[in-house]
């Protein structure tokens, strides 16, 4: 009997040429250098660069705050635009976990043994996707979910529940794309590749993981400013906020796609019938801090 294939056997030569390439690729510099263009505020270059992505994207621009691309400096600041009033619910039932961002569902399931899922055929460790053995030991036994954020989606990323963060880190590494390609093909890949983790004390307990990738050259917190990847070698505790923050509250922002993950502990739950492919949208509600 044979055993079903893996997703990093379905992959096609394209996909596989992608990959192979970017470990030879210098991902920092070319992450850089790719910033150094998207914050470029020459009104033509800006425009038309806004313009492209939008068209190339089909980008909603009726749910930005401000006229497209008008009102954006750069391509920077369109990624990183906020939302018009009223574009977003953030569901305010007691006990619900929302959705931190917009994008799609990656993975999601149990964290079994310490580990989680990254693809089919690849797990990798807790403790070392959040750089702490003795919080990781929380989770064991309760949920994750990985969502992913594509260029076309809103790039802010907002509380998940209400309550105060009491561990802020910075960890270098890595900047592997993160699409789904790269995901079932690298080993360990959201573990490698740089990220700011965040802990909160609410209700329960949750960790979320903004993870850096290629062409993100930063990842900011409202309260803190930007971190650029390749600036330190070991992690970097971080500040963190001095009030606890509202369910829905903007924790901070990605300057190209990437991904989002969450760690529950035992107890909570994902709302019944979500799968991984499916689209959410900020605010809306996702799990359950108790079963």
């Amino acid at each position: 009997m044979t055993s079903a294939p893996s997703d990093k056997d379905r992959l096609g030569i394209g996909s596989r040429l992608f990959i192979a390439l970017q470990y030879f690729l210098p991902q920092i510099l070319l992450t850089r250098l790719i910033g150094w263009f998207a914050s470029r505020e020459a009104e033509w270059f800006k425009n038309l660069l806004i313009r492209g992505l939008v068209r190339g994207y089909s980008i909603n621009t009726r749910e930005a705050a401000g006229r497209v691309p008008e009102d954006y400096t750069s391509l920077n600041a369109f990624f990183t635009r906020t939302l018009r009033d009223g574009a977003r619910d953030i569901d305010d039932a007691p006990g619900v976990i929302v959705s931190p961002c917009d994008g799609a569902i990656s993975q999601l399931g149990p964290i079994e043994e310490g580990r989680l899922v990254q693809a089919k055929g690849f797990r990798y460790s807790v403790a070392e996707l959040i750089d702490d053995e003795t919080q990781a030991a929380m989770y064991d036994g309760g949920s994750f979910m990985t969502v992913y954020l594509a260029p076309y989606d809103y790039h802010r990323v907002h509380m998940p529940i209400a309550g105060a963060i009491h561990d802020h880190r910075h960890v270098p590494g890595r900047l592997f794309s993160v699409n789904g390609a790269t995901a079932a093909a690298v080993p360990r890949l959201f573990s490698r590749n740089e990220r700011r983790i965040f802990h909160i004390d609410g209700d329960s307990a949750m960790a979320m993981v903004m993870g850096g990738a290629l062409n993100v050259g930063s990842i900011t917190t409202t309260w803190h400013g930007a971190v650029t990847a390749g600036y330190h070698e070991r992690a970097l505790p971080l500040p963190v906020p001095e009030l606890p923050l509202a369910r829905g509250e903007t924790v901070g922002w990605f300057n190209m796609g990437s991904t989002v993950i969450l760690l529950a502990p035992r107890g909570a739950s994902w709302r019944d019938g979500l799968v991984a492919g499916d689209v959410l949208r900020m605010g809306e509600r996702i799990g359950a801090l108790t079963a």
